[in-house]
C-alpha cells in the first residue's frame, strides 16, 4: 500500500554527508510514495574519481560540473504543474557551496561562489528538507562497506569535517521546513518498522524545525 507525502510536500529533499543514507532512503520514499526521483549523478562527474585522489588539483572542476549539474536537473521544478505529482531529491542546491568552502582555494572560492550567486536564483525551494545525520566513524564504515571504488581514498577525518559543516549549515538553515535526523540506530531500507514511523513523523509535522533521534 502507498504511503501517501501530505500535499503540501511535492518537493522533497534528502541531505546529508557521504555515507549517511540520503540516496537509499530518496529511492525508498520515492518508491513508496509514487514520487519522482531525482538524484545526483555522481558518476556523470569525469573529475570526482581524481578528486579524491588529489583534493586540491581537482577540487575546483568537480565542484563546478556538480554546480551546472544540479541547475540543470532543478530547471524543471522551477515551474510545477499543478497537477504534477510530488518529487524527491537526494540534494539540497544551497548546500552546494558547503563542499565549495572545504576545498577550494581561496581565488577558486571567489570564482564558485560569482557563478553560485548568478545560479541560485533559478533553484526552487523544497516544501520539506529530510537532514540526517551520523557520526564520522559511522560515515566512513558505511562508505568502505558499500564499496564504490572512487570513494575508498575518502578518510575519517575528511568525513568528520564534512559531518561539521552539514552540522553548521543547518543550524542556520530556514528556507524550508527541515526534519533532522539522527541515523545512526534506524535502518530506513531494510527496516519496515523505521521507514513506517519516519512517514509517521512527515505526515505529523508541523512546525519549521523537528527532530527524530533515537536512544540506544
Amino acid at each position: 500500500m502507498l504511503s501517501v507525502l501530505p500535499e503540501r510536500f511535492r518537493h522533497v529533499v534528502i541531505e546529508g554527508p557521504i555515507g549517511v543514507g540520503k540516496t537509499s532512503l530518496a529511492r525508498r520514499l520515492a518508491d513508496a510514495t509514487g514520487a519522482a526521483l531525482m538524484l545526483e549523478a555522481p558518476e556523470d562527474n569525469p573529475f570526482l574519481a581524481r578528486f579524491y585522489e588529489d583534493m586540491p588539483r581537482y577540487a575546483l572542476p568537480t565542484q563546478l560540473f556538480f554546480l551546472f549539474q544540479r541547475i540543470h536537473q532543478l530547471h524543471d521544478l522551477r515551474h510545477p504543474d499543478m497537477f504534477k505529482g510530488a518529487t524527491v531529491g537526494d540534494f539540497l542546491f544551497e548546500k552546494d557551496p558547503l563542499f565549495a568552502r572545504l576545498t577550494l582555494a581561496d581565488d577558486e572560492l571567489a570564482l564558485y561562489e560569482q557563478m553560485y550567486r548568478h545560479l541560485k536564483p533559478q533553484a526552487p525551494v523544497p516544501d520539506l528538507v529530510i537532514y540526517l545525520q551520523a557520526d564520522p566513524a559511522t560515515l566512513a564504515e558505511r562508505v568502505k562497506k558499500r564499496g564504490v571504488e572512487h570513494e575508498q581514498p575518502i578518510s575519517e577525518a575528511y568525513l568528520a569535517k564534512l559531518a561539521e559543516r552539514y552540522t553548521r549549515f543547518f543550524h542556520h538553515y530556514d528556507a524550508a521546513p527541515t526534519l533532522i535526523v539522527n541515523a545512526e540506530r534506524f535502518n530506513f531500507v531494510d527496516s519496515d518498522e523505521d521507514f513506517g514511523f519516519l512517514i509517521k513523523r512527515i505526515r505529523e509535522m508541523r512546525g519549521k524545525r523537528e527532530y527524530v533521534n533515537r536512544m540506544a
